[in-house]
């Protein structure tokens, strides 16, 4: 299973939900809640009445028709039960929502279009502030800017842009959502040319605490843009970005190189070498897991994007092909659209899935070793190992220009186990995860931020920001005093 097939699987056939035609009508009854220091407290139902009152889009309670589907998040292996999910519509709904939840103290969680792998954008209990409804994309070729709703897919966004031919570095799975990538940072296919999903945030707008909309850009509160810039969801629910685009040719060169897994530890030394040596146009990821019987030998694939000049395409992956006889090679001309996949397909994946992640900053023979005895150690094939490709023009923007610290790091590495839902995670796929993990994470140093766990210690999640955590700690306490924006990899006040 590839990585974005991992990502995506199951969602054939899921047709994105649409806002109800009318709300649901208003109830007085009180509702139990959760606070945000996990103490129980009431909503009184003339409170609940007043906020469904203020709202344009919808207010959810567990007894609303809607309120099943309404909290299904992404991965179905985490089985939040708020007690009431707001479906916001516009700025305005946000602050509503917002508001409601700081008055009272209320644990809140937000809710943006795509995978929330973790399940914080989900919380049992509280507020779900769900900007998933809000997914408008507007492109002005002119000025090579696109404005996006925060409830936007990076699919999306790539269509609006592509037919310009323009485009911003965004992720490599194109029903991930816009807000939650660009706030921990943004890998993409076109990242190594034209820096991170995060560089290309020039403006935003969001709702911070304290109920205020504002609006951030290099001229105004240029401090929060900072911090947006790979910070997380710490600092307000945004209700909008803005994003350089960059002119590109919308048929690019790609696909996946597969390769046996037999042979793994030499693949990936001349791995190791072709991507050290890649042109800032090459980006190439790489998967690997065990076969599903003894007479299946696995796979180690790489998928390849290229988005230089079309002549040079083939010299670029010359390195890549010399590494052995494939059992597929889809590498050609390929639109970067096809690329990224549908952005069609949102629900709820039928895959749970469990999983760990860190930096690399280089691929060593031990590392190599270590890898492939996890694979080889797998309890099935349901179990995934992968690289993403970093470095280029990520690596030459400065640490602490933006909140995203680990700018030297070559790879962005995760492994992972899936199952099919509704059945219960294999326990020991799962502690071969760990495992795996605690053999692996000593040659990491910190981690995406779009991986941080539930489980993950707090040393973790400073590892994430590095030396950038003290000014993120000092904003915190700044614009989130009372650290109601929690439910993230998660920045305490100063």
């Amino acid at each position: 299973m590839k990585r974005r097939t991992f990502c995506a699987a199951g969602l054939a056939g899921v047709v994105a939900a649409a806002l109800p035609h009318r709300r649901a009508s208003a109830s007085s009854a009180d509702i139990p809640a959760v606070g945000l220091d996990a103490k129980p407290l009431v909503l009184k139902g003339a409170d609940l009445d007043l906020l469904r009152a203020a709202l344009r889009g919808e207010l959810i309670t567990a007894d609303s028709p809607a309120y099943e589907s309404a909290r299904r998040l992404w991965n179905p292996s985490f089985e939040r039960k708020p007690a009431l999910i707001v479906r916001c519509v516009g700025a305005a709904d946000v602050r509503a929502a917002v508001n409601f939840a700081a008055a009272r103290g209320l644990l809140t969680a937000v809710r943006g279009g795509g995978h929330s792998l973790s399940g914080q954008s989900g919380c049992d209990g509280g507020i779900v502030i769900d900007v998933s409804p809000m997914r408008a994309v507007e492109v002005d070729p002119v000025a090579k800017l696109a404005r996006v709703e925060a409830g936007a897919l990076l699919g999306q966004l790539d269509r609006e842009a592509l037919a310009f031919g323009l485009a911003t570095p965004v992720g490599t799975v194109a029903d991930t959502g816009v807000a939650g990538l660009t706030l921990g940072g943004g890998v993409g296919r076109i990242a190594r040319k034209f820096g991170l999903t995060c560089d290309n945030l020039v403006a935003a707008e969001l709702v911070t605490a304290d109920g205020n909309w504002v609006r951030v850009a290099e001229s105004e509160n240029p401090d929060l843009l900072w911090a947006l810039r790979g910070g997380g969801g710490n600092f307000g629910v945004l209700t909008s970005f803005t994003f350089r685009l960059h002119p590109v040719t919308p048929m690019m060169y790609g696909g996946d190189l597969t390769f046996p897994f037999a042979g793994a530890r030499q693949r990936l030394r001349g791995y190791a070498e072709a991507v050290a040596d890649a042109p800032d146009e090459l980006y190439v990821d790489m998967a690997m897991a065990r076969g599903a019987t003894a007479a299946d030998p696995g796979w180690l694939s790489f998928n390849v994007c290229y988005c230089g000049p079309a002549a040079e395409a083939e010299r670029a992956v010359s390195a890549l092909r010399k590494l052995g006889k494939p059992l597929s090679d889809e590498l050609g001309p390929t639109p970067y659209a096809k690329l990224q996949g549908s952005a069609d397909l949102r629900g709820i994946s039928p895959l749970g899935s469990y999983g760990r992640g860190g930096m690399l900053y280089g691929i060593t023979p031990a590392l190599i070793d270590t890898m492939v005895e996890a694979v080889e150690g797998a309890p099935s094939e349901r179990v995934i190992l992968w690289l993403q490709h970093q470095g280029g023009a990520v690596s030459r923007v400065a640490p602490q220009a933006t909140a995203y610290f680990n700018r030297g790091a070559t790879h962005n590495l995760g492994i992972f186990t899936a199952w099919k839902m509704p059945q219960a995670a294999d326990e020991h796929e799962v502690d071969w995860v760990r495992r795996s993990w605690a053999k692996i994470e000593p040659q990491t140093r910190g981690q995406y931020v779009n991986l941080a766990a539930t489980d993950d210690r707090e040393a973790r999640v400073h590892a994430a920001y590095g030396d950038n955590y003290a000014r993120l700690a000092a904003l915190k306490r700044q614009y989130d005093p009372a650290n109601l924006f929690r439910q993230n990899a998660n920045v305490k006040p100063a």
